[in-house]
């Protein structure tokens, strides 16, 4: 929390750090509205708290996050969200000025949610044997929001950079393309999280694009992406799969039923591109396996045999 505290207001990072331990240890997200009540989302919760940021705050604020400079923010102010030091993501809210129909930028910043990036190093260990068989397989990772799906990819990530000494696995080079800078929190380029010797990342990249440069440039074993959201994303995802690599991503939904409802993904599971989708369930900890599924569809495991909380 250091990180996010040294950009606060004085007035709101003393709200935040005088918080009880046990649900400052786990805020997901800090919300400062100007004229509404402070609020902090932790497990269990959302907490309001005995502050009323004002537009002085939200000037404050926007200033160290630009260190005095908007010029250096506009491309990402453009997105609605800065990265900072940490890896940890402000989403800001305000007036839109828009130029032939498209963002240009935002002003008179109203509110600012700041979601605290957290890694947990070894959630994704449990996994391993159905995504690995002597070479990484594609994997969809499937879950609602807060089912800890970027954390669960991230730590794969690392696994497949580092390599697992005692399961025999060898480190492999692994491209990143991280489009809205959730994955890796990039500041300036460089990650701000553990990944291991064998990462490449695209950061603020859009996906399609950047699956045909790192394929092009950087010959990675493993790319890395969040969800696909365009025609062009899943073509990509054909022309990576076809070229040998395996693929890894994220996607919402509840259970593999629900994603073949969507049309950018229908085609994908008929091709059956992927070997396996994971299902993943909220919990108190980031990536519970709710199910494992083949290419087919089919259950290989779910949390009835090796899966608890």
């Amino acid at each position: 929390m250091e990180d996010v505290l040294s950009f606060l207001p004085g007035a709101i990072a003393r709200q935040i750090d005088n918080l009880q331990a046990n649900i400052k240890d786990k805020i997901e997200e800090i919300r400062i509205r100007v004229n509404r009540p402070l609020e902090v989302a932790a497990k269990g919760g959302p907490y309001f708290l005995n502050y009323i940021p004002v537009e002085s705050d939200a000037e404050q604020l926007i200033n160290r996050l630009a260190n005095f400079s908007f010029y250096t923010l506009e491309e990402e102010l453009k997105k609605g969200y800065i990265t900072i030091e940490g890896g940890h993501r402000v989403g800001i809210a305000g007036k839109v000025i828009l130029e032939n129909g498209q963002v240009k930028a935002i002003r008179d910043f109203s509110s600012f949610n700041i979601r605290i990036a957290r890694e947990t190093i070894g959630a994704a260990n449990h996994i391993v044997p159905y995504l690995y068989n002597g070479r990484w397989l594609s994997a969809m990772m499937i879950g609602a929001p807060q089912t800890g799906k970027t954390t669960f990819l991230r730590d794969i990530a690392r696994a497949i950079s580092t390599g697992i000494p005692e399961r025999r696995i060898p480190p492999l080079k692994v491209g990143i393309v991280d489009e809205r800078s959730e994955i890796a929190g990039c500041v300036r380029g460089v990650p701000q999280l553990s990944f291991g010797p064998r990462v490449d990342v695209l950061d603020a990249c859009p996906k399609a694009e950047g699956m045909m440069m790192l394929i092009r440039s950087m010959s990675p074993d493993v790319l890395i992406v969040d969800e696909i959201g365009r025609e062009e994303d899943a073509k990509a995802i054909m022309e990576a799969v076809n070229a040998g690599i395996a693929l890894m991503m994220t996607t919402h939904g509840q259970t593999y039923h629900d994603i073949q409802k969507r049309p950018i993904l229908r085609n994908i599971l008929g091709l059956q591109v992927f070997d396996r989708y994971i299902e993943l369930k909220r919990s108190s900890r980031p990536g519970v396996v709710s199910a494992v599924r083949d290419g087919r569809g089919t259950i290989l495991s779910n949390h009835e045999g090796v899966f608890h909380d």
